[in-house]
């Protein structure tokens, strides 16, 4: 633990300068300051600068800072290429790679630490902190800039850049075996950034998303063909509020890491992905005796969600299968916030297909002013 704890303190010091080992503070940041910037809550900081954190904590806070400095040395050989860099081909290719190793890192950041428990009961921990802290930390910027765009401004996906969010719910009944059970998904946090290493003309974008999405049980349990009409969801089922309809009981929580690419033209947007990382985070187990009436029916119901997650989540992780998008603005320049991008996707679980509209909005858009040719 000694060694442990040693190895963190050292590391944290190539980030925040000097420590202060009696009064347990860096030079350039407070701990509060630095606990939001690796993503730790205060007490958790506090445990780990005060040796009182378990071993798997330092462990996994020495790994994290090993990934921090990968990512700055990265940043430095990033700039060292040069603002003339679009310019040089040669050195345009030793930017791709660096570029490309730059989100690989992210990429694996995220994954691995989403990726490490599968199904977890009431975990506390935001998932999404760790991809707002991979895109919005000082320690890296993985966006194209204004300068770093080419002399005549056509680089179609530079101003996509920047955070999208979910406009509006959209939910799907799990055809199985039991009727009753649905999958709503409430929230969408996605980082996309101009894919330059594979695609240096600017015409592909790359989307890092967390989702925060539930997993739904109706008392009633309803036929999923009283839910269609014409076998697409009817109109009051989409418009239904779960959280109003006392026969819907919340059973759990759904946190996916999901990958996409968009491919832009001048008309239209093509998106491709799929699920990376899933974790399941249950509903307190009195909260649902109380619902249910009994422990029996609780567990039942619990039974039930364990067999959708081995089985039927299966069916998310597949590679999304989505119509055609129309490009917010003919003119990419024109592009900026509130501006959406909507595609009509088709689900297959047990066999059936069923539609949902998905529209994600610009909510905040990193390149704000226009590129101006010289």
């Amino acid at each position: 633990m000694k060694d442990l704890y040693t190895e963190f303190v050292h590391k944290l010091k190539k980030l925040y300068g000097k420590f202060d080992a009696e009064h347990k503070r860096f030079e350039k940041a407070s701990n509060s300051e630095i606990a939001r910037e690796l993503g730790y809550s205060d007490a958790q900081f506090s445990r780990l600068i005060n040796k009182s954190a378990t071993e798997g904590e330092y462990v996994r806070s020495n790994q994290n800072a090993d990934r921090i400095l990968a990512l700055i040395e990265m940043e430095a050989k990033l700039k060292e290429v040069g603002s003339d860099a679009l310019a040089r081909p040669g050195r345009m290719k030793y930017l791709y790679l660096l570029v490309g190793l730059v989100v690989g890192l992210l990429g694996y950041y995220l994954i691995t630490s989403l990726a490490e428990e599968s199904i977890t009961q009431n975990k506390d921990s935001d998932k999404y902190e760790m991809l707002k802290w991979s895109f919005e930390t000082s320690f890296i910027n993985p966006y194209i800039n204004l300068k770093d765009l080419p002399e005549d401004c056509n680089f179609p996906c530079y101003k996509y850049q920047g955070k999208w969010e979910l406009d509006h719910e959209y939910k799907i009944p799990f055809f199985r075996e039991r009727n009753g059970f649905h999958y709503l998904a409430t929230e969408v946090q996605m980082y996309a950034r101009c894919m330059t290493e594979t695609s240096p003309l600017g015409e592909t974008l790359e989307g890092y998303e967390y989702q925060k999405h539930e997993i739904w049980y109706d008392i009633s349990e309803r036929p999923i063909d009283s839910l269609l009409e014409n076998e697409t969801l009817s109109s009051d089922y989409r418009e239904m509020n779960f959280n109003d309809n006392s026969d819907f009981i919340k059973v759990a929580y759904v946190h996916t890491f999901f990958r996409n690419e968009f491919s832009l033209d001048s008309a239209q947007i093509i998106r491709t992905g799929k699920v990376i990382g899933r974790d399941i985070e249950f509903v307190n187990d009195e909260l649902l005796v109380k619902k249910l009436g009994s422990k029996d029916a609780a567990k039942d119901i619990l039974s039930e969600v364990n067999s959708i997650i081995i089985n039927r989540l299966e069916d998310f992780s597949k590679p999304i299968s989505c119509g055609l998008a129309e490009v917010p603005n003919f003119d990419f320049h024109e592009i900026k916030d509130n501006d959406f991008m909507s595609f009509d996707c088709q689900l297959t679980t047990g066999r059936v297909s069923l539609g949902y509209n998905k529209v994600y909005r610009l909510t905040d858009q990193y390149i704000k002013n226009k590129c101006r040719a010289e």
